[in-house]
C-alpha cells in the first residue's frame, strides 16, 4: 500500500466458529420472518444477567472469528466492555452473529438487545432503530486488483462491482450510479471470495475495512480511497428502548474520559494498520465527532 494512497485515505476517512457463551444467528438477506417484539429494557437485561449483542463474524478487523474460533475485533472489544460495566463481567455478553442486511430486523424482532456490527448511521435507518452516540468515523472505498486497478467511478461503467446487501455501499451505488452492475452477497466473506475469484471487477464497502483487507492481501489496492458521504458508526437499539439507549450514551461519554476507543484501536486495529493510520482520523471519543 503506497504512502500516498494511505495519506489520502487518512485525510477523510472518519470485518465459522463459536466462542463459548456465543450463539450464531444468521438469515438470508435479513428476513427474520418474525413480527416486531418488545426489546428487553435495561432493567430486564440486568435481571437476566446477560446482554445479547449483534456483531459480524466475518468483517476483519471489526468483528470476526479468528483461527482459534474466538470472536475478535474493534466492535467486539467495545461489546465486552459494555457487558463488564453493566453486568460486572465481559463474559455476560452473548454474541449473536448477524449479516449486514439483518441488523435492523434483529433489533425489531428482539433477537438482540444491541447491534454493534459496524453500523453506519443513516436517515433511513434512524426511522427504524435508535442510534446511540458514535464511536467511529468512516466513508466508502473501492478495492480492486492491481492488474486492473479502478481509480475512478467512471471506470466501473458496464463492469461488475461487488457489494454486501444492506450496506451503505449498496445504497450509494444503487441510487447514484445505476450504470454500474452490482453483484450482491449476504456475507462479507462471500464478497471477498468473489473478488479473489475474479467474479467482480472491484468491491466497495467502508474504506477502513477495504484498506485493512488490501494490506493483508497482496495484489489488491484501494484505488478509490473515499466516495459518498462522511459517516459515523454507532450502537443501535430497538426504536423506543430509551432506558437502554440512555445508558449506552452515558457509557460512551464516560468511556471518552479514559480514551477507551483509542485503547480499543491499539488492541484491535493497530496490529492490522500498523503506524500508517492516525487513530484521530478514525476514532470518536465521548460521542463527539
Amino acid at each position: 500500500m503506497k504512502k500516498k494512497l494511505l495519506g489520502a485515505l487518512l485525510g477523510i476517512t472518519m470485518a465459522a466458529g463459536l466462542l463459548a457463551g456465543c450463539s450464531q444467528a444468521k438469515d438470508n438477506g435479513g428476513n427474520t420472518g418474525g413480527a416486531a417484539a418488545k426489546a428487553n429494557t435495561l432493567s430486564e437485561i440486568k435481571d437476566a444477567g446477560t446482554i445479547k449483542i449483534g456483531v459480524f463474524s466475518d468483517k476483519n478487523p471489526f468483528g470476526y472469528v479468528d483461527s482459534n474460533g474466538k470472536i475478535q475485533g474493534y466492535d467486539v472489544y467495545f461489546a465486552k466492555r459494555l457487558a463488564k460495566d453493566l453486568l460486572g463481567s465481559e463474559d455476560k455478553v452473548e454474541f449473536v452473529y448477524v449479516e449486514a442486511a439483518s441488523r435492523v430486523e434483529y433489533l425489531k424482532s428482539a433477537k438482540v438487545d444491541v447491534i454493534l456490527a459496524n453500523f453506519t448511521v443513516t436517515d433511513e435507518r434512524k426511522e427504524q432503530v435508535d442510534f446511540a452516540l458514535p464511536y467511529m468515523k468512516v466513508a466508502l472505498g473501492v478495492v480492486s486488483p492491481d492488474a486492473a486497478l479502478i481509480t475512478d467511478v467512471a471506470q466501473l461503467k458496464d463492469k461488475t462491482l461487488i457489494v454486501v446487501k444492506g450496506t451503505t455501499a449498496e445504497t450509494y451505488f444503487s441510487e447514484n450510479h445505476p450504470e454500474v452492475k452490482l453483484l450482491k452477497f449476504d456475507e462479507y466473506q462471500e464478497a471477498y471470495d468473489a473478488l479473489l475469484d475474479g467474479r467482480g471487477d472491484a468491491f466497495s464497502t467502508d474504506n477502513t475495512e477495504v484498506l485493512a483487507w488490501a494490506i493483508q492481501n497482496k495484489g489488491f489496492t484501494v484505488g478509490i480511497e473515499s466516495i459518498g458521504n462522511l459517516d459515523t458508526i454507532a450502537p443501535a437499539v430497538q426504536k423506543g428502548n430509551k432506558e437502554l439507549l440512555d445508558w449506552i450514551n452515558s457509557e460512551i461519554e464516560t468511556l471518552g474520559k479514559e480514551e477507551f476507543f483509542h485503547k480499543d484501536f491499539e488492541e484491535t486495529l493497530k496490529p492490522v494498520y500498523g503506524d500508517e493510520i492516525d487513530p484521530e482520523n478514525l476514532v470518536v471519543e465521548g460521542g463527539q465527532v
